[in-house]
């Protein structure tokens, strides 16, 4: 458990809705909201003093917009390793949801979601994993999903066929969008060893979070729709 807060960054046009984000993060005894950016170059350089665990980022902004900001970030965090990107918007449109994921971000969430919603969001990529909001995910199943169960490459072949069979079922199990409490119960491990498969797991397919191994699983034919 870390002792520290989550150091959050906000990014959004809109000095209400900032204003908003930080009202209800503020509350939360492990989360602290460390600056504020009104457009994406303003985020990409406070994210570099600041460090901050998490940028929620908006996505139309003036100037740098937030997708090609969540890409100077991530392309920044790939060597220091200590921020992710939670994309938040208004917008519930599959380029913007796409464009993100390739840009490297952790997270996309619509703005009509719960505060709940929210602060969980923040807690979960702040621990290093990915996370899409339930509609989006089935949005995302849709697209990758191949219906013949074809995998997309060999090199994709070559990479599952690294894989022990510990961690190909660990892969179908954070497909079906598992945590690691519940991949511990079950295949009766603890969390921690849990954590080293999904590590060495992520590893071998050359994936960043558990948002780029459920598309992986999805688009290679590991698992199907309603399987």
């Amino acid at each position: 458990m870390r002792s520290e807060p989550i150091r959050v960054l906000l990014a959004d046009d809109q000095h209400l809705v900032r204003t908003g984000f930080r009202v209800i993060l503020e509350v939360e005894d492990d989360i602290e909201v460390v600056g504020e950016a009104a457009e994406g170059e303003r985020a990409v350089g406070m994210t570099r003093a600041l460090r901050p665990d998490v940028v929620l980022m908006d996505v139309e902004m003036p100037g740098v917009n937030g997708l090609e900001a969540t890409r100077r970030i991530t392309s920044d965090a790939a060597e220091s390793g200590e921020t992710a990107v939670l994309i938040l918007t208004t917008f519930d449109r599959d380029d913007y949801l796409f464009a993100a994921l390739a840009a490297g971000a952790s997270g996309f969430l619509l703005k009509n979601g719960t505060p709940e919603a929210l602060v969980e969001a923040i807690r979960v990529v702040a621990r290093g994993d990915g996370l899409l909001a339930p509609d989006v995910t089935r949005r995302v199943i849709a697209t990758f999903a191949r219906p013949d169960g074809r995998t997309g490459g060999g090199t994709s072949e070559e990479a599952l066929d690294a894989l022990t069979p510990r961690e190909r079922e660990v892969l179908v199990l954070v497909a079906g969008g598992a945590s690691n409490a519940e991949i511990a119960a079950a295949l009766h491990l603890g969390e921690a060893t849990v954590k080293s498969h999904v590590s060495r797991m992520l590893a071998k397919l050359g994936l960043r979070d558990r948002v780029q191994a459920v598309i992986f699983a999805y688009e290679h034919g590991v698992v199907r729709p309603g399987g």
